[in-house]
């Protein structure tokens, strides 16, 4: 009774993409991926993908051992809180940057006053954007590593002597590298991908804010071919993603 269903399911998630690639110009494909615009937005792309990826990594580990190590009031909240860019619209992202980070912003009108520092509509407001709502996949990621780890080996090397952060650069972080490595490239594909919170906080500028799905948006309107490429090369990311991670995230144990 459930083959049926299932059968319907699984055409309504493959066909859209089997369409995707019936329809890709196979031909001309090399050709329009040399264009310009095309190199430019997939440079800039995965350059701020990168850097929002290091980001998290340098903010996103710190809290997610303060998540799970730490005990102290509130702390289903601040986890509840950390979580809530992975539900919550990133257009809606994008507008709550703006209002923190913008010209005007409770931040970003002291960050220009005192440093001259704009983060709206630059590259720099890409990366922001892209950390705010790939961060959470990290975090969480990192925290479930960290509550699987066997604690005794840290406690063994602090009974040896070992400082704290010895025992985490030494000890903790090798037995969640796991962890983080599944995290950071789910943050990375993530930050790739983002479209609502960055046109709304960065804007679509060529060569300064026009990633790749910006430029997939813009070329639908007017050229879709090109469009098609473009997301040929979000779905191969996509692909090779999950595939490099199935053995944790997507194969039953």
């Amino acid at each position: 009774m459930l083959l049926l269903p299932a059968l319907l399911g699984l055409a309504f998630l493959v066909l859209p993409l089997a369409g995707l690639l019936i329809r890709a110009p196979w031909s001309t494909l090399l050709e329009r991926l040399a264009e310009p615009q095309v190199l430019e937005a997939l440079r800039l792309s995965l350059m701020c993908a990168t850097v929002a990826t290091v980001l998290c990594l340098l903010l996103g580990v710190p809290l997610a051992w303060l998540l799970a190590r730490v005990d102290f009031p509130g702390r289903r909240l601040v986890r509840a809180l950390v979580t809530v860019p992975l539900v919550l619209p990133p257009v809606v992202g994008g507008v709550a940057l703006l209002l923190v980070l913008g010209r005007r912003g409770l931040v970003g009108q002291w960050l220009e006053a005192s440093f001259g520092i704009t983060l709206p509509f630059t590259t720099i407001g890409v990366i922001v954007a892209e950390a705010f709502v790939a961060m959470p996949f990290l975090v969480i990621s990192v925290e479930g590593a960290l509550r699987a780890a066997d604690r005794r080996f840290e406690e063994a090397a602090a009974t040896l002597g070992a400082s704290r952060w010895t025992v985490f650069r030494r000890v903790t972080l090798p037995l969640i590298m796991p962890g983080v490595v599944a995290g950071a490239v789910l943050c990375w594909a993530r930050a790739l991908g983002e479209f609502g919170a960055t046109i709304t906080f960065a804007g679509n500028f060529p060569g300064t804010t026009r990633t790749m799905p910006l430029a997939v948006y813009l070329a639908l309107e007017t050229e879709p071919e090109a469009a098609i490429v473009l997301s040929l090369v979000l779905l191969a990311v996509s692909v090779i993603i999950l595939a490099s991670l199935r053995d944790r995230w997507v194969s039953a144990p």
